[in-house]
């Protein structure tokens, strides 16, 4: 085959986005104190845009360097699989922080050890049924006509993949205004409580609800255009149109370690340590809430 540029700008995109959530999922799992629920859902993020990464250069290589449709269907199901994990994990982390902030009192607990496992458990369960459809036959190896704009699935399973997507962001919509007004109450309360100036309750309220904003933001900017795409386009459609929307999608999972890990400052200080060379694993650590991270 002919090299297709766009195929090794998704290429050089997934050796970066593999390599930044490989630090994250390093730096979470080799450390104990990142034990907690909040940590174990950006692992899972972490680990399905490390997915993501390797399953975009795989693919690459299997096409252009070993082409077998048996290899393209397992590559193609660890793309599915990873960027499903993906979306559903950034689904939980938004659930987490809901239940956070609705639950104040009682989230410190058993259950939300068990319900974070639950989740997992879930969102991992369903990544991976999906994966497997295309090599259990969710494929137009054998009818071309019947392919989608993302050869070798066809047109109607990834109508379905879309009608998910879109699902998973409208509660992720709802969950995030309901966030803005628990934030808009608690910042209201507290100015009255310690006789905060107005100006003081507006510029915490305004930056919560900024930072909410740049997430939810970044993620409609990003899988928006591909998915809207998946429902609208058609095989016959030029491929030039697939790869201009399917980039910033895997982009999503180039931004999501800067959104949800490196900004957070227990993350930030083992980095730190650890490129000081004085990384301790059993470090202490001040407890954050969800809505922090």
């Amino acid at each position: 085959l002919a090299l297709n540029p766009w195929d090794v700008v998704l290429c050089i995109s997934g050796t970066i986005i593999s390599c930044e959530n490989a630090v994250v999922v390093v730096v979470i799992f080799y450390a104990p104190a990142f034990r907690a629920p909040m940590f174990l859902l950006i692992g899972s993020l972490a680990t399905a845009d490390l997915l993501a990464g390797l399953g975009l250069v795989l693919h690459f290589a299997f096409v252009y360097f070993i082409p077998s449709e048996a290899i393209s269907l397992l590559t193609v199901g660890l793309l599915v699989t990873s960027f499903t994990a993906s979306v559903s994990s950034l689904l939980t982390i938004t659930i987490d922080r809901y239940l956070s902030l609705y639950n104040a009192l009682t989230y410190y607990s058993e259950r939300t050890v068990t319900r974070t496992y639950i989740m997992l458990i879930l969102t991992w369960g369903a990544s991976i049924c999906y994966g497997l459809l295309p090599i259990m036959g969710w494929n137009c190896l054998k009818e071309p006509s019947a392919c989608s704009i993302v050869k070798p699935l066809m047109k109607n399973h990834l109508i379905i993949l879309s009608v998910s997507f879109f699902m998973v962001f409208a509660v992720m919509l709802q969950l995030y205004v309901q966030i803005c007004k628990i934030i808009c109450r608690h910042a209201h309360q507290i100015a009255v409580q310690r006789h905060f100036l107005a100006s003081s309750h507006y510029v915490t309220t305004r930056k919560g609800i900024a930072t909410l904003a740049v997430i939810l933001g970044t993620f409609a900017s990003c899988w928006l255009p591909f998915a809207i795409y998946c429902l609208l386009g058609d095989y016959s459609y030029p491929a030039l149109y697939t790869y201009v929307t399917l980039l910033p999608a895997t982009y999503n999972s180039m931004i999501n370690p800067v959104i949800y890990a490196f900004r957070n400052q227990e993350i930030q200080k083992v980095l730190w340590t650890v490129c000081c060379g004085c990384f301790s694993a059993t470090m202490p650590f001040r407890s954050r809430s969800p809505s922090d991270v």
